[in-house]
Order: C-alpha cells, then sequence, then structure tokens
C-alpha cells in the first residue's frame, strides 16, 4: 500500500533539517546530499578532502587565495560532459563524480550578463541562496556552486533523466495514467510547498515544467528564480509573477501584500491541468485571465471577497458570473472523486484568506481513500527524451514569467480504470 503524504516512507534516514524552522507536525525529510564542515553539500560517500594539490601542482596551488581554493576544490569534484542544452541565459551539461562515475549531475552554467553590474542576475542569486537552504527529497538538490575562469557560475544540481511533468501531460498518446497517480504526484508537490511555506519561503512560479522528475519517480520542485522570502507581513511584493496561466487573480488585480496563497491557486491549477490534460486557465493575456477565472470560478466582487475592489487593479468583465458549486466542479473534475474535487475546490477559492494552507492540504481526507497513491516507482514516465526536456527546462531563464506556448485545445487520454 503507498504512503500517506504526512508519512516518511519506511527506511528512510532521519535528520535534521538545516533550515531555521518553527517546529511542524510534520515529518521533515532531510536532504539526500550531506554537507561537508564548512557547509558545502557534497556528494553521498565523498567526504575525504580535496585541498591536497596533485602532483606538480603545488607551486600554483600555493598562490591562490582560500576563496580562490575553495572554488577549484568545488570545481575539480565534477567531470563535464555532454551538452544537453544551449541558450541565451545558460548552457546545461551532463557530468559526474570524479571520485565516482556512476553519480551522474547536471551542470548548469549561467552565462554573465553584461546588462548586470557584476555579471549576475538577480534570479541566479536568488536561486543559489534558496537551493543552498532548502533541503528536501521533492526540491531540487544543488550540490555545488564554482565560478569557470571566464567568470561564468556553475550550479551543479542533481540529475533528473526523466524531463518534467509537462511531457507525461501533453504526451497523449503514449502517456496514460488514472486517478492514483494524479494523487501521487500531487502529494509530491504539496510537500514541496509545505516545506518551503513552513520555511517561509513562496516559490512563486508553480507549473508542470517547473517540476522535474527524478530516475526513481520522484517530482522535485525546480526554478527558485522568483523565491522570496515573506516572513515581513508589512513588505511590499511585486505582483509580476507566476506564469499566467496559473497567476491568482489577487495578482492579476495587481496586490502588492501577499502570502503561500498565491501558491496554492498555483497548485490548485496544476491539479487540475493533470486531470484535464490541457491547461485550466489558458488566457492570452491578462484580461483574457481574468474573464477566464470569472467563467469558471466566479466574479470577485465584495460578497466573495470583502475588499477586493479596493485592489489597484481590480477589474472584471461587465457580465458576472456566480461562484461555481460543487455539481459544476464534478462534471468536469470527477473522475478524482468528491473528496479529491472538495480539495481542488479549496485551492481555487477567490478570496485568498479563505484559500486552504499547504499544511491543512496534506491534512486533507483526499489522501486516505480509494485509491491510494501510486508508488514511484510504478508512476508513469517517458522512455526517451527526458536528457533533452531537462536540458531545455535548465537552461530557460530563471524567474522569467513567459507565456505557455503549448496549444489549448489536447484530448483527454485518462485511464481511471487501472487507479487501485
Amino acid at each position: 500500500m503507498a504512503v500517506s503524504p504526512l508519512v516518511t516512507a519506511p527506511g528512510e534516514p532521519s535528520q535534521t533539517s538545516t533550515t531555521n524552522a518553527a517546529a511542524s507536525p510534520f515529518k521533515r525529510l532531510p536532504s539526500a546530499v550531506p554537507s561537508s564542515s564548512t557547509g558545502t553539500p557534497m556528494l553521498l560517500g565523498h567526504h575525504q578532502s580535496q585541498n591536497a594539490p596533485s602532483a606538480g601542482g603545488g607551486a600554483s596551488t600555493m598562490t591562490l587565495d582560500p576563496i580562490e581554493q575553495m572554488n577549484e576544490t568545488e570545481k575539480r569534484k565534477y567531470i563535464k560532459g555532454k551538452k544537453l542544452g544551449e541558450g541565451t541565459y545558460a548552457n546545461v551539461y551532463l557530468g559526474h563524480s570524479r571520485s565516482d562515475p556512476s553519480v551522474l549531475v547536471a551542470i548548469k552554467k549561467i552565462k554573465v550578463q553584461q546588462q548586470y553590474r557584476d555579471g549576475l542576475p538577480l534570479d541566479a542569486i536568488r536561486e543559489t541562496k534558496w537551493l543552498r537552504e532548502l533541503h528536501h527529497p521533492n526540491i531540487i538538490s544543488l550540490l555545488s556552486v564554482f565560478s569557470s575562469k571566464d567568470q561564468n557560475l556553475n550550479l551543479v544540481l542533481e540529475y533528473l533523466p526523466l524531463g518534467d511533468l509537462e511531457m507525461l501531460i501533453r504526451d497523449i498518446d503514449n502517456v496514460t495514467y488514472g486517478a492514483a497517480d494524479i494523487k501521487a504526484w500531487m502529494g509530491m508537490l504539496t510537500r514541496a510547498v509545505w516545506f518551503c511555506h513552513d520555511n517561509w519561503v513562496l516559490h512563486r512560479d508553480i507549473k508542470p515544467n517547473n517540476l522535474l522528475i527524478a530516475a526513481d519517480g520522484e517530482v522535485k520542485l525546480a526554478d527558485f528564480g522568483l523565491a522570496r522570502g515573506f516572513g515581513d507581513p508589512g513588505y511590499k511584493m511585486t505582483s509580476n509573477v507566476i506564469t499566467r496561466w496559473y497567476r491568482p487573480p489577487e495578482l492579476l488585480f495587481g496586490a502588492r501584500h501577499y502570502a503561500g496563497a498565491v501558491d496554492i491557486w498555483s497548485v490548485g491549477t496544476v491539479f487540475a491541468e493533470l486531470i484535464l490534460r490541457t491547461a485550466f486557465l489558458p488566457g492570452n493575456t491578462e484580461v483574457e485571465q481574468i474573464a477566464l477565472i470569472c467563467r469558471a470560478i466566479g466574479t470577485p466582487n465584495e460578497d466573495n471577497w470583502p475588499g477586493v475592489t479596493q485592489l489597484r487593479e481590480y477589474t472584471v468583465p461587465s457580465e458576472t458570473f456566480p461562484v461555481v458549486g460543487k455539481d459544476s466542479y464534478m462534471a468536469r473534475f470527477g473522475a478524482v472523486g468528491p473528496d479529491g474535487v472538495d480539495l481542488l475546490m479549496k485551492t481555487l477559492v477567490l478570496d485568498p484568506k479563505n484559500r486552504i494552507t499547504a499544511k491543512q492540504m496534506l491534512e486533507h481526507r483526499w489522501w486516505h481513500v480509494d485509491p491510494k497513491p501510486r508508488s514511484k516507482e510504478d508512476l508513469p514516465r517517458k522512455a526517451e527524451g527526458g536528457d533533452k526536456k531537462m536540458g531545455a527546462d535548465l537552461k530557460r531563464r530563471n524567474g522569467l514569467v513567459e507565456d505557455e506556448p503549448r496549444g489549448q485545445k489536447v484530448a483527454r487520454k485518462l485511464d481511471f480504470g487501472q487507479g487501485k
């Protein structure tokens, strides 16, 4: 029987997380990547010192200052292999550990950006910061960071060879999945979001092609280029975050004060997309996005969302729609059962103050009713193309809010008869 999303799988080691967060009723799952005494992430089984100079290289090593020595030490741990993706922002390479060639990694070489005074865009700094602090099985692991001689920043990430969740959703001809698979994927995503929020971090760009898949089937949340802390409730934040199809109404209305509810809306739209196998709210413009939300969920007003009309960019179509009830959701999303529909509805509440939290999502009864979540080893996967898709995902400019390029009409091909 598959485990509940709240329970650590038997046999998993229990360690203390490296982040300083308030105690939680959920067992925090640590990263599989240990740290050295200096705090630098290291590969499993790779604890030996690498500071000793190689034969014949002692003279040059001694000329380096301590920071340069640390950088050279990290750089020598990995061997770069074939190129997986190339873009204007970054190149992605397949690599492996020098001490153990069987340990594969993805090396993301971020190019120097001339428009920035120090050469590094803010999103690259954000991604490095948050991935160094957030260690969880459902968040991509940052194993090391080093600079190359041309001052490019290199991020050494865990190797995720099965592409992303978008690949599975779109491949209607070769991939079928059912309620048990959706429940497993949603459990992984929800645990990752809960961990971020429990550590006061907003992701702010949750969507299927930021959910990468490991060799064992585990889903990993990636692309922290728009992430930021939200511990100060009075601090103003930008509303121009989250790719449009997954952006909540409060951001479309220009809200500058918000919290974890913005990520929960994105989680709900991913949930809906997994069921429909096409984007739930694929607006071509922000005006159309608001119109789609009004028709599919209901028109935001003072009755269902007190204070919404005071938001600086509040505007809705002249034709108004009542808040959609459960019967309408069941007609469209009933394949996940009444409990699944109940959870979906709670993620898509218009008023962010009444939207369910990630912690409450993990406590929902849907996880405990049949079908149970499928084990990660048995989840559907793509046989080919994972390397290429991973390279394409990692070479993208992190934190870039972009329009989704996919077609809006994709036939459904779900196999809910196998969800046992």
